[in-house]
């Protein structure tokens, strides 16, 4: 499964007056080993149950903060990009 989200609210800056903006919200955690080897200082949190979705979307924060854990290693993988197209 993979997913991506975003909200988005309506913003009132002083200097700009009412403006709307897309804001995204990451939850991060930890890196993993796979990770941590190309940015060890944090990971984006990787919801892998169909059910973790709705807790991100709908649940009060305190819920939201228990899927803050990174991946075990051994479920990512790092991979050559492929080829460019000719």
């Amino acid at each position: 499964m993979a997913a991506a989200s975003h909200s988005w609210t309506s913003v009132r800056e002083l200097a700009d007056g009412e403006t709307t903006d897309d804001l995204f919200g990451f939850l991060t955690t930890e890196a993993n080993q796979v990770v941590g080897a190309i940015h060890p200082k944090a990971m984006s949190v990787i919801l892998t149950q169909p059910d973790e979705l709705d807790v991100w979307m709908k649940a009060p924060v305190e819920e939201v903060l228990q899927l803050q854990r990174f991946l075990p290693d051994g479920r990512l993988a790092c991979v050559d990009p492929p080829r460019p197209l000719e």
